[in-house]
């Protein structure tokens, strides 16, 4: 199959495209709201089905729902490994964003809450598998397809279903937007997050301080020695995001807290910034630290997504794209895939701008490219 043709068809689909992508950004789905993620999962399933999946809906007791389907999986004698397409259900926005972001069409893009992050991507991942099936063309193993509920806070509902998918598959595609310009993403940073509580001892702040223990002035020296622990030409930050101590003026706190984000572009890096974050000691003698956390997003080093872009390169040339590659430091699903050994490429989705943010917009026209593009890729996988 010519990606060319592919991408004739995926241009012909392209109406069909943006309804679809409509409804779905219109059904609108936060990470923490179970019945929304439950009804765009219902929806969406029921799409997969329409796309000729065998697709069933994963139930959680307290998150959202999943999706899983399948495509090709019943032929016999398939002895390879299935393709992995992955992607996410779940936005950042509240339920009644709608109402100040609508979904509209303006200026050949089209704007809506978690429209590029991620349910356009969806929609791409839909139409290759429909473009493969109206030309008939079979990748050489099974498809499988899963949409987890929770990415966008950690991911915890279903990560031992992406681990155990990912382990059956020989390639992982992950239908995230792309980076500035269209490219894929070949390097995502792990991510980590630590809580710092100091315990110190509360006293009167006028008529005897000196028999306190300060927290939050313990907790300040130890934001300096935690802002050093970063290594930012490696790659390696580290952000004080959130600090809360005290009770009152009058009182010589004896609680403080910080939340620190940090951001790690190597495995190897992990081992390095948990022991020296558990280490820390306190400069007041009298004072206590509690590191909590760890990094709970590996990276997805390079190496394992060069090959697969190799390919996709070679093909997007065919549909006149001129695909680059690009490392972010935010992390996704594909950081765990990647960390188990199997070849993962992100940044399948679609094109535009605007992530987690009220100009969240894609790029109309793009959308039967990057179709075709993930089409030619699994039928060239």
């Amino acid at each position: 199959m010519e990606p060319m043709e592919l991408l004739k068809y995926c241009e012909k689909e392209l109406s069909a495209m943006l309804r679809c992508l409509r409804q779905a950004v219109e059904i609108e789905s936060p990470s923490r709201s179970k019945p929304h993620v439950d009804r765009i999962a219902k929806f969406l399933a029921q799409e997969l089905k329409r796309a000729g999946g065998k697709a069933r809906v994963l139930p959680h007791r307290t998150a959202g729902s999943a999706v899983l389907a399948e495509f090709w999986g019943a032929r016999v004698g398939k002895a390879k490994k299935p393709i992995l397409i992955l992607g996410h259900l779940d936005t950042v926005w509240e339920v009644g964003t709608l109402k100040r972001m609508p979904y509209r069409l303006a200026e050949g893009l089209a704007y809506g809450p978690g429209i590029f992050d991620m349910k356009a991507g969806i929609i791409v991942g839909l139409w290759a598998l429909r473009a493969l099936r109206a030309f008939k063309t079979a990748p050489a193993g099974p498809v499988r397809f899963l949409l987890t509920p929770d990415e966008e806070i950690s991911s915890l509902a279903f990560r031992q279903q992406i681990l155990a998918e990912a382990r059956r598959s020989r390639a992982v595609l992950v239908i995230e937007p792309a980076a500035a310009g269209g490219a894929l993403k070949t390097a995502r940073k792990g991510v980590g997050e630590f809580r710092v509580t100091v315990r110190g001892r509360s006293a009167h702040a006028g008529i005897n301080p000196t028999a306190g223990v300060n927290a939050i002035n313990e907790l300040a020296r130890q934001i300096l020695r935690i802002e050093h622990l970063a290594q930012p030409k490696q790659g390696l930050t580290v952000s004080v995001g959130l600090v809360e101590g005290g009770t009152r003026t009058n009182v010589v706190p004896e609680s403080a807290t910080a939340t620190i984000d940090v951001r790690i572009p190597r495995f190897k890096d992990r081992q390095v910034i948990e022991w020296r974050m558990r280490n820390l000691k306190p400069y007041h003698p009298e004072a206590r630290l509690v590191v909590e956390g760890g990094v709970n997003r590996p990276p997805l080093e390079r190496q394992m997504a060069v090959d697969l872009f190799r390919t996709a390169k070679r093909l997007g040339a065919e549909l006149g794209m001129d695909l680059k590659e690009a490392a972010t430091g935010g992390g996704s699903d594909g950081n765990f895939t990647a960390a188990l050994g199997v070849p993962t490429l992100d940044g399948l989705g679609a094109v535009g701008d605007g992530a987690h943010a009220l100009d969240e917009h894609i790029v109309v026209e793009e959308l039967p490219r990057r179709a075709a593009l993930l089409a030619a890729l699994l039928a060239a996988l």
